[in-house]
């Protein structure tokens, strides 16, 4: 299974990221192109230890279930999942700003660790499964954009 905390993979995704244009179209969704590189920005930086969302009382009842469920495998996380209030985003900015902010926080894996990081719906989470997560979750978005 892939995982953010690799030279290779960090590489390709900065490649498919760089393909992302300000009139990029969703083949699903409900978000813009700009409205997807500041949700992932918030989603690197959360766990990059630079923000924290409260925890929802829902994850506490089946997110290390829905953990196991998308780490079971290689597939790729399904259309139109829940999206923590936090980090639904409306409106527009800096789509480029947004982009390059984007591709430093994806560099910073390269030597990432966190052993005591709580996700506000999946729990506590070790660094292997912050790794294979952050992939998931990037490679969603990109695909979901057509890269």
């Amino acid at each position: 299974m892939k995982t953010i905390i690799d030279t290779n993979t960090i590489t390709e995704l900065i490649s498919r990221i760089n393909l992302l244009q300000t009139n990029s179209s969703a083949q699903w969704g409900k978000m813009d192109a700009y409205q997807m590189l500041k949700h992932c920005t918030l989603s690197e930086e959360m766990f990059h230890g630079k923000n924290s969302y409260k925890r929802l009382f829902i994850g506490m009842l089946f997110g290390s279930m829905a953990l196991k469920g998308i780490l079971k495998n290689d597939d790729p996380i399904k259309k139109n999942q829940p999206t923590h209030p936090a980090m639904k985003i409306s409106g527009t900015g800096d789509f480029e700003k947004e982009k390059a902010k984007w591709i430093k926080l994806i560099q910073g894996y390269e030597s990432y660790s966190s052993d005591n990081f709580i996700h506000p719906f999946f729990g506590k989470m070790t660094t292997k499964q912050i790794g294979h997560y952050v992939y998931k979750h990037t490679d969603h978005h990109l695909r979901q954009f057509g890269h």
